[in-house]
């Protein structure tokens, strides 16, 4: 990025998951005529980068572009990320957003942003990016983006429908990625994409391989997944878990643990070899999270009733919670019987409290040394993630962010651990 203080400055809105958190730094990383601002107010631009996972995601990016018109000046608005597919032409026939443009062409947007004519350009599905990231701004952990699309149909998701079909990123051009940021200081990195465990599958490679080499590179302390299917955790895999460079936290996306439901929502793991995946890597000393669906349509209190005693059996110690909100365009949108949400809210205390006190447990019966990397300052504590993903505020006379610690005198809370760093 260049910056200068006679060119125009473009703010950018993020929404959503990780994928696009990466998406904008490719966006950034391609400005050559224009500078960044972390400012809203100063922006002559504001881009974008949209989510459309849910009905409500939408209905977030169309309150935003709303709230622009009380800035002191006016900025353009520009469109970009999933809700192109959607929504965008709505938004762009009721000229409530300036330009648009999709996930094929962001690498386009310096061009795009110097056109002074409106413009809708959606692109493709099959993109995959060239560029690579030197920095990720305001971030201490770089994120890395793998793969795009998904091959997957789960009835309640669009996302295959704005990402296209799986493909995943060369190894070379990821390698080379990772070795730049650690060579500017990043020391953990985050694989994302919108289906990870699908990385190589068709180019004769595999996650595990990839991973194999990243930690070849200099620099590289510690690596995370974003969330992966329990199918996608094969042999290869599992033969790495112990290997230092390893997070010792693994975020796999169940949905669900009734058979039943599972079977609505046409997801491909089973309740039975995904808890003997789940123990199997308990015992390998590995926290472990869940994505996690309530209320979905057909959810039965006997559906429900039994989700929850399978879930219990489950060691689990984190959990992406959500209450089901319908998606045009997805087989979900239409099923019966829909829960009411007063139903689905009590369902979803009752989930998430169990997996707090999971959290917690497990946190209060571990005896390993915390290796966390602190990431940022807030009200004079600083807040770091250890290597269980689990938030760890510590109290120190020294500017600790960007800095790796190592803790063995801490304290458990029930919402997080607490230590001093002298």
């Amino acid at each position: 990025m260049n910056f200068s203080q006679n060119k125009p400055k473009v703010y950018f809105k993020t929404f959503g998951c990780r994928t696009n958190v990466f998406d904008t730094q490719v966006m950034m990383s391609n400005l050559k005529d224009f500078e960044v601002t972390q400012e809203e107010k100063d922006a002559d631009v504001v881009v974008i980068n949209s989510c459309t996972v849910t009905n409500s995601a939408d209905s977030t990016a169309r309150g935003y572009i709303n709230s622009l018109k009380k800035l002191p000046k006016t900025p353009r608005v520009v469109f970009t990320g999933c809700g192109v597919w959607t929504k965008g032409e709505t938004l762009f026939k009721e000229d409530k957003v300036d330009s648009l443009f999709g996930h094929s062409e962001k690498e386009k947007i310096n061009e795009l942003l110097l056109q002074e004519e409106r413009f809708f350009q959606a692109g493709d599905l099959t993109h995959i990016d060239e560029t690579i990231v030197e920095e990720f701004v305001g971030k201490s952990r770089a994120f890395i983006k793998i793969q795009e699309g998904c091959d997957f149909r789960c009835s309640y998701c669009i996302i295959p429908y704005v990402r296209g079909d799986a493909r995943s990123y060369s190894e070379d051009k990821i390698l080379e990625q990772v070795t730049t940021l650690a060579a500017n200081g990043f020391g953990e990195f985050i694989l994302t994409g919108t289906n990870v465990g699908s990385y190589g599958k068709k180019q004769h490679t595999s996650l595990a391989k990839l991973l194999k080499k990243m930690a070849l590179i200099k620099g590289v302390r510690r690596i995370r997944m974003g969330s992966i299917e329990p199918i996608q955790i094969d042999d290869e895999f599992k033969e790495l878990i112990n290997e230092p460079f390893m997070a010792k936290h693994l975020h796999i996306a169940l949905q669900h643990t009734s058979k039943e439901m599972l079977q609505i929502m046409n997801r491909r793991n089973k309740v039975l070899s995904d808890l003997e995946l789940f123990e199997f890597l308990r015992d390998n000393g590995y926290a472990l999270g869940t994505d996690f669906i309530v209320g979905h349509p057909g959810e039965t209190e006997k559906i429900w009733k039994e989700a929850m005693e399978n879930l219990h059996k489950f060691p689990l110690t984190h959990v992406h919670a959500f209450t089901y909100s319908k998606r045009d365009g997805t087989p979900s949108a239409t099923m019966k019987p829909e829960i009411k949400g007063d139903i689905a809210k009590i369902r979803y205390n009752e989930l998430t409290s169990i997996i707090e006190q999971k959290n917690y447990d497990f946190r209060r019966e571990n005896n390993k040394t915390l290796e966390v990397l602190v990431e940022s300052v807030k009200n004079g504590k600083y807040i770091g993630l250890d290597q269980f993903f689990n938030q760890i505020e510590i109290d120190s006379p020294v500017d600790l962010v960007g800095d790796w610690v190592f803790l063995d005198d801490y304290k458990v809370e029930l919402e997080k651990n607490v230590a001093r760093f002298k």
